[in-house]
């Protein structure tokens, strides 16, 4: 798992919440999880390494503002 602050760090640069941010990774431990670790919605870009996460899943980039759209229905 990464450490927190790669994502917290972020967060601050671009002056938002967690919660208002969807992160895109390729790799689902590092990136959807360390995501989603400090209250960050998550998106991973699938590929044939990893076993798909319960989480949203893309193929393409172009998928994403669906995946985006349905995130922000859930809360």
């Amino acid at each position: 798992m990464p450490e927190p602050e790669i994502f917290q760090c972020a967060l601050r640069a671009l002056n938002v919440r967690a919660g208002q941010t969807v992160f895109v990774g390729d790799h689902p431990e590092a990136d959807v999880h360390g995501a989603k670790a400090v209250g960050m919605k998550a998106v991973w870009m699938q590929d044939e390494y990893w076993p798909e996460p319960e989480d949203a899943v893309i193929a393409q980039l172009w998928d994403l503002p669906g995946v985006i759209d349905g995130l922000n229905k859930q809360n």
